[in-house]
């Protein structure tokens, strides 16, 4: 009988640890009414921890099929309107949140054992807003904004280099520059669920749900 074939893979991936740290506590009843100042709270205490990019989060929308679609992206502002991104309305985002304006975001912050999920409708913000949004970050942000056309296929690396190299000393002399497609989104939330996790699996989840009157619902979940 043949020996079983070694799988590094798997064994690689089961030796990993999960949350090897001390999590913090988290009492459901002594959150807030509203969503938004526990993730403010939850924000600022990942900063603290130490979380790399904590601002950095998944968002899913759904293609023409309706098939879904996920990638990673920056969060610009979280506010009373909802969670703010940007991108270009020409991309393959931008395209499926003019045909589908719904989407759901994911942050994840390992270093405290948290998750944030978000969900709700998305509506553009007027074009005063994004061109704000584009200039109130680096030099490098508005370069990558002028670089080719997002999501399209481009025909080499060296093409690649040769079109980011222009963008760069664009954005260096002309820091006005307008980049027409470049759009800031909001995802107005209908829901939004909070987790803490807990080294023996009593995971907490937090979900708050919009209601018709425009307050919130908050409810427990089993994990």
């Amino acid at each position: 009988m043949n020996a079983p074939t070694p799988r590094p893979f798997a064994d690689l991936l089961h030796a990993q640890r999960v949350w090897d740290t001390e999590l913090p506590p988290f009492d459901p009843e002594a959150a807030p009414p509203a969503p938004l100042p526990l993730f403010h709270a939850w924000f600022a205490e990942a900063v603290a921890a130490g979380q790399p990019e904590p601002h950095a989060m998944s968002l899913a929308t759904a293609d023409a099929d309706g098939l879904p679609d996920v990638r990673t992206l920056l969060l610009h502002d979280a506010d009373e309107r909802g969670w703010h991104f940007a991108s270009h309305a020409t991309s393959a985002k931008g395209h499926q949140l003019a045909a589908h304006p719904h989407a759901a975001l994911g942050f994840y912050w390992p270093a405290q054992g948290r998750q944030v999920r978000v969900r709700g409708p998305v509506v553009r913000c007027t074009p005063a807003e994004s061109h704000a949004d584009l200039h109130a970050r680096s030099t490098g942000a508005l370069a990558a904004a002028l670089t080719g056309a997002q999501s399209e296929v481009v025909g080499s690396v060296a093409e690649l280099h040769r079109t980011a190299d222009a963008a760069w000393d664009r954005a260096r002399a002309e820091p006005d520059t307008e980049a027409p497609t470049w759009t800031r989104y909001v995802v107005g939330p209908a829901e939004v669920e909070f987790f803490q996790g807990d080294a023996r699996r009593r995971h907490i989840r937090l979900r708050y749900r919009r209601t018709a009157g425009g307050g919130w619902t908050r409810e427990l979940l089993w994990p």
